[in-house]
């Protein structure tokens, strides 16, 4: 890959931000100042740009995480106790074992905000994981690797860690799980769909706890 590949000109830059920062301060008018939009969009730019191969989705990809993380900041701020707690699935690379869990808990209960995140994102979700979900219905909906947020940590009541050791984020007042489940990037569909299943298992389980305890 060439610098060349990398490179964008300051101004498509600007440009793809002023966009992005627009659209976005009209969906959070009210809640976000143009500015703390502005500062999401060029934050979330950085840090996707840090582990980028290619950077010609960026732009596309930093709209859609610093949305992510303005509904999650926007969730932290009125979040109540009635509410259902939101559900963070932390891996080391956000690319095989997070993305399943997220996509599992999406496909089984909607009402239940999910978010999914590595300590150390790759460049791309592995086709095979995408693949293995294929398989069974899920969509993992043109997914992407992304690191960890302070918004994300903060809305989450529910912190699923796998792997990702001392790295992982520890918030006092979280329900803590850590899910010691084999690295699956890099194998084949047929060696993923095990932790596929096992990963639905763990996530029924949790869900089932869930349900109940807002319930009680």
């Amino acid at each position: 890959m060439s610098k060349h590949d990398m490179d964008m000109s300051d101004e498509v830059l600007d440009d793809a931000i002023d966009r992005a920062t627009s659209v976005l301060a009209e969906e959070f008018v009210g809640a976000f100042g143009y500015e703390t939009v502005e500062r999401c969009v060029r934050d979330s730019y950085q840090q996707l740009s840090s582990g980028a191969t290619v950077a010609t989705y960026l732009p596309l990809l930093a709209h859609r995480f610093a949305r992510e993380r303005l509904m999650a900041a926007g969730r932290a701020r009125s979040d109540g106790p009635s509410s259902s707690p939101g559900v963070l699935f932390v891996c080391t690379h956000n690319s095989g074992r997070s993305q399943m869990a997220a996509g599992w808990l999406r496909h089984l209960a909607s009402d239940i905000p999910v978010w999914s995140a590595g300590t150390e994102p790759s460049a791309e979700v592995s086709a095979a994981v995408i693949e293995a979900m294929q398989e069974v219905g899920v969509d993992l909906h043109d997914p992407y690797a992304k690191p960890l947020s302070d918004e994300v940590v903060a809305a989450a009541g529910v912190v699923v860690t796998m792997g990702c050791g001392e790295v992982c984020p520890v918030v006092p007042g979280r329900r803590y799980e850590d899910w010691i489940l084999a690295h699956p990037v890099g194998s084949t569909v047929s060696e993923i769909r095990s932790a596929r299943d096992e990963i639905r298992e763990r996530v029924e389980s949790l869900l089932s706890e869930l349900r109940m305890s807002n319930a009680s």
